[in-house]
């Protein structure tokens, strides 16, 4: 799959013009390439209690479930499959101020982006793209999950 990384940056650049960012005055916004040739955006949503602020990365994810992007049946026929949309669904991903430029996400960013895209997810930074697992060494996952539950 070829990145438009220009294309890309655009996307985000033009989603953080929606931004609501009255409190730190920083507009962010996301763009995802799913694997289905997608282009899904986000921007961050700000709240006077800053805990409910939500991040341009977690409305990004949030429109990809919502949307059903990414998720390609096996039979290459294009159907979405509503039951796996979201999950690993993300390719590429770029992530800026305001001003176009690139911002990484933050520690819980990367979390839900790994969820979405996994460890090998390429992330726009200022040098060029990264794999998500150099940004996030040592990931939580749903492995860590399975092997510690405890018995009920």
């Amino acid at each position: 799959m070829i990145i438009d990384w220009p294309a890309l940056r655009a996307a985000a650049t033009a989603a953080a013009e929606r931004a609501y960012a009255p409190y730190s005055g920083l507009r962010v916004g996301a763009a995802g390439l799913t694997a289905d040739g997608q282009v899904v955006t986000g921007c961050n949503v700000e709240n006077s209690s800053y805990g409910l602020t939500l991040c341009a990365e977690c409305g990004l994810v949030s429109a990809i479930h919502a949307s059903g992007a990414g998720t390609v049946d096996a039979s290459g026929a294009g159907a979405i499959h509503a039951s796996g949309a979201g999950a690993g669904a993300l390719r590429a991903v770029a992530v800026v101020a305001g001003d176009g430029q690139p911002l990484l996400p933050c520690g819980r960013c990367r979390q839900l982006l790994l969820e979405a895209g996994g460890p090998d997810l390429l992330v726009d930074t200022a040098e060029g793209p990264v794999e998500l697992k150099v940004l996030l060494p040592a990931a939580f996952t749903g492995a860590d999950l399975a092997a510690r539950r405890e018995a009920r």
